[in-house]
Parts: structure tokens; sequence; C-alpha cells
């Protein structure tokens, strides 16, 4: 999947611990510019999600404490809708459109490891990438460059 190597989420550490601070996975979101994390326990598996979304609807909005407040609180757990690392970008956006969810969690097919995450921006970004091959190859068509060859 192209659109998992350009996402915003790769090559940074997306993971935190369900027993870290809630303070700590704001720090992340802010330092990352980015808005979830795959929660680990204390084996490192993934067990679930923790979102902006979720600091907005069970921190925010009840004024709890960022610090004393551990992010297994908050997060979202099992059943965690994932994106293998092949599926299509229609696929993808089928899932995050039927569970109304923002981010998908990305998994190695061979090891059932997960690797990475997706945003629904960075399906956007692919889509819009796409448009603008098409645009590209039917103005090079009108202009008489050939449908077939590309711009030059």
């Amino acid at each position: 999947m192209s659109v998992f190597e350009r996402s915003c989420y790769h090559k940074i550490d997306f993971k935190i611990s369900e027993d870290a601070s809630v303070k700590d996975a704001v720090n992340r979101f802010t330092a990352f510019n980015i808005g979830c994390l795959a929660v680990t326990d204390k084996n490192n598996k993934v067990v679930g999600v923790c979102s902006e979304r979720d600091f907005i609807s069970k921190i925010a909005s009840y004024e709890k404490d960022l610090k004393e407040t551990k992010v297994r609180e908050i997060c979202t757990y099992t059943p965690i809708i994932i994106a293998k690392k092949d599926d299509s970008l229609e696929t993808c956006m089928n899932k995050m459109m039927f569970k109304d969810i923002r981010h998908l969690l990305v998994v190695d097919d061979k090891n059932e490891e997960f690797i990475g995450m997706i945003s629904i921006k960075d399906l956007i970004k692919e889509i819009m990438k796409k448009n603008d091959d098409v645009v590209t190859r039917l103005s090079d068509f009108k202009m008489g460059k050939g449908a077939y060859f590309g711009s030059e």
C-alpha cells in the first residue's frame, strides 16, 4: 500500500503504553502532529487505540487530570479495525466509513505484526493525487500530447 509509506505515521513511534499518562499521549499528539496512537500492553502487544476524540470526549469534557489519568482509561479496546499492508485505497476508505473512524492500524500480512497507521487525511491525499494524474492526462490528450505518454 503506497499510502502507508507516505503516511504521517510512517517511521515514527506510533505506539504508547496503556500505563502511560494521558498527558504523555497529548504530548505525543502535539510533538508528531498526529491524532491517534496504538495502545500497547506490558508485553508491547497492540491492544487498542487512543485518539484525540477519546481525549476530548473522556478527559477534556469532564475536566479530568491529565497526569493522573492513564491511557487505558480512555482508549478504545477491541475490536480494532485494521488494514493489511496491501489493502487498496478503496478498502481502507470503506473500513473507515463503515465504523466512522479516522485511523486504521496497518498490519503486516506475513507475521501479523502492527507496522504502522494511516489516517483519513492520508487517504484523501492519495485520492487527490490520483485525480491530479487523471486531469493531467486528459489535458495532455486535449492539447495533442498523447494520452499514453503523459506530460513532457
